[in-house]
């Protein structure tokens, strides 16, 4: 199908919403057993090179767990916009609605990559450390 004349209908959507809430929430968990592994290092270790790494690794899983929040409000604000348009009888996004859909995809899709590329980080670190 032609991508200017694509429709998104509101259940589709919502199936998206439900698919990127669970990889978020599957991100938050992992998040929590990271942070317990840099905890067990900071009992271990003493060496500032080793510390200096596990505050670098702490600060980008706050950072990681500010911006799966935002995330999250991001779906549910445009949840509450589905539901609104169900309500009234359209089936289908307008057009603004419907670019910041795609544009929010493309987020989904950067940060699955940044997030990716930390863990791979994390776990080469733990490696050697652990």
């Amino acid at each position: 199908m032609d991508k200017k004349t694509e429709v998104l209908f509101n259940e589709d959507l919502h199936f998206e919403h439900k698919q990127w809430r669970s990889e978020l929430a599957f991100w938050e968990d992992e998040l929590k057993s990271f942070n317990n592994r840099l905890n067990e290092l900071i009992n271990r270790w003493t060496n500032k090179e080793v510390i200096l790494q596990l505050e670098h690794y702490q600060n980008e899983f706050i950072l990681h767990g500010k911006v799966i929040d935002q995330l999250q409000e991001a779906i549910e604000k445009h949840e509450i916009r589905i539901a609104g348009q169900t309500q009234v009888g359209q089936d289908a996004l307008d057009t603004i609605m419907t670019k910041k859909h795609l544009e929010f995809r493309n987020k989904m899709e950067t940060q699955r990559q940044i997030y990716a590329d930390l863990k791979k980080a994390f776990f080469h670190f733990l490696s050697k450390y652990l």
